[in-house]
C-alpha cells in the first residue's frame, strides 16, 4: 500500500536484544494509554453504496430471472452467511487495529503529512482480519451447498487454498518489506493448487470474425491456457496494489468490481439453459459476495480519513480472490474488462516499474498542507494522470473520481457484451 509511512527503524536497531524482548512483551498499558480509539465505521457512506450495488442483484436473481429454487436457496444462504461476516469483520477491525498497534505495525498517512492528521500512528495490514473472515465462511458454505462426491469440491477447496496462500504472503510483505521483484513472483505460487486442481476445459472460442483465419470455432490451448490462467493471477494481484495511493481506493476499487462481477454472474445464470454454464456462474458468485461484504466493512474503516491501512494483506488477498472468481467462472476476458482501470494504471507504469526511468518507493501526489489539494507528479500512475488532467483536488474527491471511472469501465463492459453478442462469438 502507498499511502503509509513506515515507522523509522533506526531507534530501535542499536538496542541491545533484550531490551528487544522487554518492549514486545510489555506494550499493553502504553499502548492503551497513548493510542486514541478508532473513529467509528462510515456506515452511512458503506449502506448507500450497498444498496447500489445489491439491489440490482437481489432484483435479478429473485424477481427478473426464472432460476431454480434450488440454485435460489444457495445464494440465499451465502447472502445470509456473508452478511454475517460483514457484521463480525466490522467488529473485529478495530479489536485487531489494538493488536497491530502494539507491534508497531502502523503508518503515517503521507497525503496528510504538514497537517495533525499526518503524525496520527495508524494501524496497517488490516486486510489480514477481512482475509480470514472471508476464509471462514468461505469455508462453512460447503456444509450447506456441496456433497463429499461434488465435482466443484476439489476446485472450490483448491481457490480456497490459493486465496490462503496469497493472504500468507501479502502478511509477510507487510511485516518484511519484500522487495518488487519479488512480489512480481508471489502470486504465480499462490496460484499453484488452483492450476494442479484445475480439471476444466482449456479451450477458448475462436471470436467469429477471426474463424475464417484460425480454421476452428473452437480451439484447445493445453498448458498454454494454464498459463495463461498463472499470469492473470499474478496481474489482479499486483494490479491492484499498485493502483494505490488514497484513501479508500484500494478497498473501493475491489468493491466496484466485486459488485460488476456479482451482477454479470447473475445476468448469464438468467439468460443460460446449460447447466454446467449455470453453475461455474453459481460457483463464483459463492465467493465472490463474500468479498464484497467483507470489502464494504472494511471500506467503512477505510474511506477518507481513514482510521486503518489495508496493507499488501488486503491487495493481494483481493486480487487473488476476483483472479480465481474469473477463472473458475470461464469469463477471464470479460475480468480483463473490468480491470480496465488497473491495466491502463500498469501500463503507464511499466517505465518506472522496470526501471527505464527512475521509481521512487511512493509514487504519490504532492500534498499542499495550507489548502489541503493534492498535485499530479510525472510518477506514471493513475492517480497522478487524473490529476495532471483534471486539476488539484482534494484526497476524497479524487478517490471518487477514480472509483466512477473504475465504475464507468464495467459499464463498458456490460455494453460491450451487449453490443457484440451474436456477432462477436
Amino acid at each position: 500500500m502507498a499511502t503509509r509511512r513506515r515507522p523509522p527503524s533506526s531507534s530501535t536497531s542499536s538496542a541491545p536484544p533484550i531490551a528487544d524482548e522487554v518492549r514486545s512483551r510489555d506494550p499493553k498499558p502504553s499502548a492503551a494509554a497513548e493510542d486514541p480509539p478508532l473513529a467509528p465505521p462510515k456506515l452511512g457512506f458503506v449502506a448507500a453504496a450497498s444498496a447500489l450495488f445489491f439491489v440490482p442483484f437481489f432484483y435479478l436473481a429473485f424477481v427478473h430471472y426464472p432460476i431454480e429454487p434450488d440454485l435460489r436457496r444457495s445464494i440465499a444462504i451465502s447472502v445470509a452467511m456473508s452478511f454475517g461476516g460483514f457484521l463480525v469483520a466490522l467488529r473485529m477491525i478495530p479489536v485487531a487495529a489494538r493488536y497491530v498497534l502494539r507491534r508497531n505495525l502502523f503508518g503515517y498517512d503521507i497525503n496528510k503529512r504538514g497537517t495533525p492528521q499526518g503524525t496520527v500512528k495508524v494501524p496497517e495490514s488490516l486486510g489480514i482480519v477481512i482475509g480470514i473472515v472471508y476464509l471462514v465462511i468461505a469455508i462453512l458454505f460447503q456444509h450447506f451447498n456441496f456433497t463429499s462426491d461434488s465435482n466443484w469440491l476439489v476446485e472450490y477447496n483448491a481457490a480456497l487454498a490459493c486465496i490462503c496462500f496469497m493472504i500468507l504472503l501479502g502478511f509477510v510483505d507487510d511485516v518484511l518489506d519484500i522487495p518488487w521483484r519479488v512480489k512480481l513472483v508471489l502470486p504465480s505460487f499462490a496460484a499453484l493448487p488452483l492450476l494442479m486442481a484445475y480439471a476444466g476445459h482449456t479451450s477458448i472460442i475462436i471470436p467469429k470474425p477471426l474463424i475464417p483465419y484460425v480454421g476452428v470455432p473452437v480451439l484447445d490451448l493445453g498448458w498454454i491456457y494454464k498459463l495463461y490462467m498463472g499470469m492473470l493471477a499474478v496481474f489482479c494481484t499486483n494490479s491492484i496494489n499498485i493502483h494505490a495511493g488514497l484513501n479508500g481506493l484500494e478497498v473501493g476499487q475491489t468493491v466496484v468490481i466485486s459488485a460488476a462481477v456479482l451482477i454479470h454472474n447473475i445476468m448469464q445464470i438468467g439468460a443460460s439453459t446449460d447447466p454446467e454454464y449455470k453453475q461455474a456462474h453459481a460457483f463464483s458468485i459463492y465467493l465472490v459476495l463474500p468479498l464484497l461484504a467483507t470489502s464494504l466493512a472494511l471500506l467503512s474503516y477505510n474511506w477518507y480519513p481513514s482510521s486503518v491501512f489495508v496493507g499488501d494483506t488486503y491487495t493481494y488477498f483481493a486480487g487473488m480472490a476476483l483472479a480465481v472468481v474469473g477463472i473458475l467462472g470461464h469469463f477471464s476476458e470479460t475480468l480483463l474488462l473490468f480491470f480496465l482501470p488497473q491495466v491502463l494504471n500498469f501500463l503507464y507504469s511499466c517505465p518506472q516499474l522496470f526501471k527505464i526511468i527512475p521509481c521512487p518507493r511512493h509514487r504519490l501526489p504532492k500534498f499542499d498542507p495550507q489548502t489541503g489539494l493534492l498535485t499530479g507528479t510525472k510518477d506514471g500512475t493513475l492517480v497522478n494522470l487524473f490529476l495532471r488532467l483534471f486539476g488539484r483536488c482534494t484526497e476524497r474527491a479524487l478517490c471518487i473520481k477514480l472509483l466512477i471511472f473504475q465504475a464507468m469501465a464495467c459499464l463498458l463492459c456490460f455494453w460491450l457484451r451487449y453490443i457484440l453478442a451474436g456477432w462477436y462469438k
